[in-house]
């Protein structure tokens, strides 16, 4: 049985919730109906390529990471967010790029020896994935990653509504672990009519103890 006969299973059922960590100005216009929603990232180092970019299930990381690029590292968001601000939003995979699944990294494995070969050919350096043991800055995966869609657009091939990863990022959870304190879900929207609506996220009330 050829991988080809899984291709059913690309289009994934049903919604998932996805949050992004951003400006409150820029949540708040989005919900009040001013502004029609978030852009997409074209950054040469995005982890997933272009698209817009949401925690999957995980509103706690995206205020996370909105809180570090104002009070650590403002490079993150080249000094967008002010004050930090959780945007949910309701998406439809669609034909998703799923990098959970077999055939999406054989797809994404063959794409880099392409790209390899043609690159030594022509003497050109390779890009890399840089910036600290977690390698924020993934250039190489960016390209390969864009590279692969390009690829399928000169072959006639369906184009992928959204691009979806784990990723073990941060610190071990504890010693010993392999776990890890920022993993999560990763997802980068493409096809900007997967998303099906904005929401404000409901913060959840801590029990008294």
């Amino acid at each position: 049985m050829s991988a080809s006969n899984w291709e059913l299973y690309k289009r994934q059922p049903g919604f998932v919730l996805g949050f992004h960590g951003c400006d409150e100005a820029v949540g708040e216009a989005i919900l009040s109906g001013k502004s029609p929603g978030l852009k997409q990232s074209v950054n040469d180092y995005d982890w997933l390529g272009s698209g817009i970019y949401f925690w999957e299930g995980n509103p706690a990381r995206a205020l996370q990471f909105a809180d570090d690029a104002v009070e650590r590292n403002k490079k993150t968001t080249k000094g967008t967010i002010k004050k930090p601000f959780v945007l949910g939003a309701i998406i439809d995979l669609g034909y998703c790029f799923n990098l959970l699944e077999t055939d999406s990294l054989i797809e994404l494995k063959t794409t880099y020896t392409l790209l390899s070969t043609a690159w030594d050919a022509a003497g050109v350096s390779k890009p890399e994935n840089k910036h600290g043991p977690d390698k924020l800055g993934r250039y190489l995966d960016q390209s390969v990653i864009e590279s692969m869609h390009e690829m399928r657009t000169r072959s006639a091939l369906a184009a992928y509504d959204t691009v979806r990863a784990a990723f073990s990022e941060g610190s071990p959870l504890y010693d010993g672990a392999v776990l890890t304190e920022k993993a999560h879900i990763q997802i980068a929207v493409r096809n900007v009519d997967c998303i099906r609506g904005y929401f404000r996220p409901i913060p959840t009330k801590k029990s008294a103890t």
